[in-house]
């Protein structure tokens, strides 16, 4: 069984994804490959439910030489708000800003020159950040102007590449995903390809703390953030500073030891993404006469996994100040559908900030 991108499983259920995984291998006989560039440090919370059966690493340093893969430079900077940032890749014909925040990438884009400059975040819907990404890489094939602010979204199963890449404080893994898409095809020298870590003047979001000062940690510990060593480092930092609860927060493994094994309750808090937002149908290009599908009553598995690509996922607070402007159109089933355009804009996608309560006179 192969497990991609295994630095992506959550830490608040890394303890019963590792039990998970211990059982398919002692019960039932698999095998599992973790395959990741940033390898998380998982062995000791193995040995807790596989204890001597050590992991076996496929490629061990002494295979191969680091310097040899090396793409790209890492350098780290203060920049001090979102206009100097954005006064930085303003200079730059091309250029990828990763940041941690939706609200910090539309604040970024909005002081970008408007000519081939792009936003990329969750406030788009799939299909609309699928034809952006299009003509990204378009434009970098061909040598065009082509600076972009996105969110992390960029970072995993996008293949882009950037001669330089701008990436805001965050967990060591996510910087390194992100300074993949920096000289990725490895046609330029590493030392003209700059990846800069850089942190604002801004408070550090409680969401990415603990990742942060992680990350900080290896960046100080090692001459090369991209190193076996600096990787370690962190991973075992995030453990450290998390602990066996902040690694299981809904005590899923203390009901698995229940002679009983509650099943539906596991099910039910064992939910590794959060349902604290609600969706909405975007009605623009294909997702028109979806919709229209949708309001004639029509509901199947496939139709919703076809307007999955035109939707946008709302915070609650977002989706009450735009169902209180008159924005969206509740069908009888709950579904939503945004029926004020002016609330999507062609480049940066849902407006999370509508004024909601706004009176319109006739």
């Amino acid at each position: 069984i192969i497990f991609d991108e295994a630095q992506m499983l959550p830490v608040p259920f890394l303890r019963p994804c590792v039990y998970a995984i211990s059982q398919l291998l002692k019960r039932y006989g698999a095998s599992a490959v973790l395959c990741t560039a940033t390898q998380p440090s998982l062995g000791r919370i193995f040995e807790d439910f596989l204890p001597g059966k050590p992991a076996v690493e496929l490629c061990p340093p002494d295979t191969y030489d680091g310097r040899i893969f090396r793409r790209v430079s890492f350098k780290r900077d203060d920049i001090p708000d979102v206009k100097a940032l954005a006064d930085r890749l303003n200079t730059l014909p091309q250029a990828l800003c990763v940041v941690n925040l939706r609200k910090t990438a539309q604040d970024v884009f909005a002081l970008l020159e408007k000519d081939g400059s792009f936003h990329l975040s969750t406030t788009m819907y799939p299909a609309h950040r699928d034809a952006v990404l299009k003509e990204i890489k378009d434009r970098l094939k061909k040598g065009l102007p082509c600076r972009v602010v996105s969110t992390s979204l960029i970072e995993a199963g996008v293949d882009v590449d950037f001669p330089a890449v701008f990436r805001e404080e965050a967990g060591l893994d996510s910087i390194l995903q992100a300074a993949g898409r920096c000289n990725r095809e490895g046609k330029r020298p590493s030392s003209e390809s700059i990846v800069t870590v850089f942190k604002t003047d801004s408070s550090v979001p409680e969401l990415f703390r603990k990742n942060i000062d992680a990350g900080r940690t290896a960046l100080n510990s090692a001459s090369n953030p991209d190193s076996p060593e600096a990787i370690t480092r962190y991973f075992n930092e995030i453990l450290d500073l998390t602990g066996k609860y902040g690694q299981d927060t809904n005590g899923i493994m203390s009901m698995i030891e229940d002679s009983a094994m509650p099943f539906r309750g596991i099910s039910e808090k064992f939910r590794l993404i959060e349902q604290n937002t609600r969706t909405i149908y975007i009605p623009l290009g294909d997702g028109e006469a979806l919709v229209e599908r949708l309001r004639s009553g029509e509901r199947n598995r496939a139709l919703f996994r076809e307007l999955g690509r035109y939707s946008v996922n709302a915070y609650e607070n977002v989706f009450r100040a735009l169902d209180m402007e008159g924005a969206l159109e509740l069908l009888e089933d709950g579904s939503a559908v945004l029926c004020d355009m002016d609330q999507y804009d062609k480049l940066i996608g849902l407006n999370l900030k509508p004024e909601g309560g706004v009176g319109k006179f006739l």
